[in-house]
């Protein structure tokens, strides 16, 4: 065997999904195939090489995350155009999902037939939208020159008081506007899942890093939020990025909230 099979995602439609006008596919894969999988539930499959996808060869090829990212941008394209046709919810399938066959791919998706029927009828109708908010960087202030008269002992510990007390403020009030946004915003949204692991060689964490479940009739609502939540929080010394909408990666996952 020479290939293996890549799932990309699980529909649940009435009937088949249609593939004829879906482009793209993660590197090196064959054209996409679709097969029935239980009541309502169709698998998105494509045929991809064991030269690149083999254990061996993946092992090797995870090291490159430029090309790790190449495959998750195709890999959320596929998907992406499967969640916009009609009368479809889509449950994504995990980055390098494979099986030795269709026939194994269709039998391990009837098996969990019960758990994805449950996790599409919770996301129906859904999207997912990010919300990140950092502290917006301050200017250094600049120390006293050479011609400056030297601060006494106790005016020099009076400033750094100062000081320490004007960062603890800062950052007090950048946090509760932080929580406020992440209150206001999940009020709106199905589900919310904040996400704290921080990347290598980050300076700091987020104050909220978070992803939100947000029906599709409520976008409007979650935007225009999210953009007054973004003007207040400037003047807290926060900057708010919003992203999406994306198909809900997170909410299919272990650890989704239930």
């Amino acid at each position: 065997m020479d290939s293996a099979t890549y799932l990309y995602c699980v529909v649940q439609a009435p009937n088949a999904p249609d593939v004829r006008r879906v482009r793209g596919g993660v590197p090196g894969a064959g054209r996409l195939r679709v097969h029935p999988a239980g009541r309502s539930l169709w698998i998105v499959v494509a045929p991809v090489p064991l030269e690149i996808y083999g254990e061996e060869a993946l092992a090797n090829a995870l090291r490159d995350l430029k090309w790790v990212g190449r495959v998750a941008v195709a890999h959320e394209q596929v998907v992406e155009q499967f969640s916009h046709q009609r009368q479809s919810t889509v449950v994504p399938a995990k980055l390098f999902t494979m099986f030795s066959s269709d026939e194994r791919a269709v039998e391990a998706t009837r098996g969990q037939a019960r758990r994805i029927t449950a996790l599409a009828s919770r996301i129906a109708g859904c999207e997912e939208w990010g919300v990140r908010i950092t502290r917006q960087s301050r200017p250094v202030e600049r120390a006293p020159g050479r011609g400056e008269r030297p601060q006494s002992g106790s005016a020099f510990l009076a400033a750094r008081k100062q000081a320490r007390d004007k960062t603890r403020e800062a950052l007090r009030t950048a946090g509760e506007s932080a929580l406020a946004a992440y209150e206001t915003l999940g009020a709106i949204a199905r589900d919310v899942r904040r996400r704290d692991d921080v990347p290598d060689g980050a300076a700091a964490p987020p104050l909220l890093d978070a992803v939100f479940l947000v029906p599709a009739l409520r976008r409007t609502q979650f935007k225009a939020a999210a953009k007054r939540l973004a003007a207040r929080g400037a003047a807290a010394g926060t900057q708010l990025t919003l992203s999406g909408p994306w198909p809900a990666y997170n909410f299919v996952q272990p650890g989704a909230r239930q």
